[in-house]
This record gives C-alpha cells, structure tokens and sequence, in this order.
C-alpha cells in the first residue's frame, strides 16, 4: 500500500523533476555571514548577558563591605535581637547562596545556548552537558582571578568550586527534568 502511494504521488507529481529542484537549489541565496551571526546570537545572548553580570557582580561595588549595608540592615529589621555572630554568619551565607544562584542559572543558559547551536531535536545530550560545564567552571576559575585585582575582593578556590558545583546541579536538575518529560510523553 506504501508502495502505491509513492507511485502514485510520483507519476501526480511529474513536474518535480530533478532539472527543476536543482534550479530551486541554485536560484536560493546562499547563507550568509550574518544570518549565521544572528542565529549564534540569538542562542547566545542569554549566557553571554549573565557572563557580563557575574562580571559586574565581582566588583567592588557587590565586594562584602558593600552588601553588607544592605543586607544587615535588612536582616536587623527582620530579627532585631540577631546577635553580631549571627548576623556577620547570615551575612556570609547569603552571599554563598549568591554565588551559587548566579552559577546555577549560568549553567542552564549555557546549557540552552549549546543545545540551540546544534540542529538536533534531541532536549538532552550528555556531551552538551559537559561542554556547559566545563564553561561554567572555567568561567568561575576566571572570575576569581578576576578578583585578585580588586582591592576588596579576594580570590577564593571555594568559591569557584562552589560556582563549578551550582553549574554541575543545574545540569542534573536538567537532566532529571528532561528524563521525566521524555518518559511521560506518550509515544
């Protein structure tokens, strides 16, 4: 029955000869630079935009001294009985709570913009996933030797594993995602 309809659509299609398609091939334009370009960005941005934000992030402006006037008084207000301790003790994990936030999201635009670039269909691949990472990880390694040429920041090797750690959890969150969509999808 396959076969048939083949024949059929063939002989009812006869003006789709091989001289015509090759002319709709050679009269198309050829992809140009740009397009190229606008596609790459377009899968991107996202990434490259939050690379400039950890970049900023990594100032003087967001160094501890400065997030502390506002996150303390912030924290005083909420609980105005915290102790000096504790509040120096919120203080720092509100900021390593930032430092993995700031990574985890990383590491899902980085994902997304590797998966775009490639024409496959397919939402998870584990050498995407990789690629993402080790970005991630590397970005994270340049941040904090960013940070050894500002006055008020430091460079930290925790740091950077914990920002390479957040990327690696983003991916598996991913991943576990995708495995349940995929699963749950009638065939």
């Amino acid at each position: 029955m396959v076969w048939e309809t083949k024949s059929f659509m063939a002989s009812t299609e006869s003006w789709r000869s091989a001289e015509h398609s090759a002319d709709l091939e050679q009269s198309r334009p050829p992809e140009t630079p740009k397009s190229n370009l606008g596609t790459w960005l377009r899968a991107w941005w996202p990434a490259l935009a939050w690379a400039v934000a950890i970049s900023l992030l990594s100032t003087d402006s967001f160094s501890s001294a400065h997030t502390s006037r506002i996150i303390e008084p912030f924290l005083r207000w909420f609980v105005p009985s915290i102790s000096a301790a504790s509040l120096e003790l919120v203080h720092h994990i509100v900021r390593k709570c930032a430092h993995f936030a700031e990574y985890f999201v990383f590491g899902l635009l980085l994902y997304h913009g590797i998966r775009a670039s490639h024409r496959d269909s397919r939402p998870w691949h584990w050498s995407w996933a990789i690629v993402a990472w080790l970005i991630a990880a590397c970005y994270s390694v340049l941040d904090e030797v960013h940070q050894i040429f500002v006055p008020s920041r430091g460079p930290s090797a925790w740091d950077s594993l914990l920002d390479s750690t957040a990327a690696l959890c983003a991916l598996a969150v991913l991943f576990f995602l995708y495995r349940r969509c995929l699963r749950s999808r009638p065939n």
